[in-house]
């Protein structure tokens, strides 16, 4: 008997290698971008009822990669992991019932699946969710649940999370407002490189506000924004240089980050970068406005890493 058991368990471990070896194989497959040798690897796999191989056979099927678009095909694979747990493919599904893609729009049945994803910890779910409360997305709005599921992702270093909890002290929704503690979320997304929060943590030093006035500290954010394209701190690095804040004032400089700006803002922000770009362009000579064009254009063809 206890040789046929240990046989037994042999067996049963060979399978179980021999599994995840398939599912790594697909999956490196996949990322080759060879979506119909992956979707025929997955298959096999999703029929024998492996929730990571139906999770992915669902995206190639809402995708239509390396088989036939079929939403409704995408919704069967979904279903399948979802039930077993797979978090991802329970949020999927309620993207579909959300949108009404391979199923009938049901508001109330997308929200189910989206909490039962939100609940297992997956922090992009949580934030996910979060954000439909916050915007009242096929879920009632509800910011005081937008800051709960804002703060469950958060506090697993999820980066936009912490960015969002900074903004809603901010601005004082679902919570007071409290500029301190929307700069200490704003830190640590910034510290991970989210943009807007360098952005906006850089004009908290700039201004004082909740911080100690420092514009060197403030300089340090908002570059670091402005070299990833976060065109509202490609304004203020402007105004930096223009004032000669944090830098020896430097209107080619100005004159360039402000153009940038101006091309990308849109509505009364993009007004205002092209009035100030003008302002700077009145304290130059034509040869130095000539210079701060081409500076302009080759920042933009180094997607601003070669500006300085």
């Amino acid at each position: 008997m206890r040789r046929v058991l240990f046989a037994l368990f042999l067996v049963v471990a060979c399978a179980t290698s021999a599994v995840a070896d398939s599912i790594e194989e697909a999956e490196a497959v996949y990322s080759r971008g060879d979506y119909a040798r992956a979707a025929r690897l997955f298959r096999p796999l999703a029929e024998q009822g492996n929730a990571k191989a139906q999770f992915n056979l669902g995206v190639m099927y809402e995708k239509g990669q390396g088989v036939p678009q079929f939403d409704t095909d995408a919704v069967v694979w979904y279903r399948k992991a979802a039930e077993q747990g797979h978090a991802l493919a329970q949020f999927n599904l309620g993207m579909l019932y959300l949108n009404g893609q391979g199923v009938s729009q049901d508001a109330q049945e997308a929200e189910k699946w989206f909490r039962l994803a939100a609940k297992q910890g997956d922090a992009s779910v949580q934030f996910n969710l979060g954000v439909m409360y916050a915007k009242g997305q096929g879920v009632p709005q509800d910011v005081r649940e937008a800051m709960y599921w804002y703060r469950k992702a958060a506090d697993q270093g999820y980066a936009s999370a912490q960015f969002n909890l900074g903004l809603m002290y901010a601005k004082g929704q679902g919570v007071p407002q409290d500029a301190h503690e929307a700069a200490q979320w704003y830190r640590l997304a910034a510290e991970q490189g989210h943009a807007h929060a360098q952005s906006n943590l850089g004009v908290m030093y700039f201004a004082g506000n909740a911080v100690s006035q420092d514009d060197r500290e403030a300089l340090k954010w908002i570059r670091r924004a402005a070299e990833q394209g976060q065109a509202n701190a490609q304004s203020n690095l402007g105004l930096m240089y223009a004032k000669g804040r944090g830098v020896p004032q430097d209107f080619v400089r100005s004159y360039m980050w402000y153009s940038i700006a101006a091309a990308a803002l849109s509505g009364d922000d993009g007004k205002d970068a092209i009035k100030s770009r003008d302002l700077s362009a009145s304290q130059l000579t034509a040869a130095q406005i000539v210079k701060a064009q081409e500076l302009t254009r080759l920042c933009q063809q180094s997607k601003f890493k070669a500006c300085e």
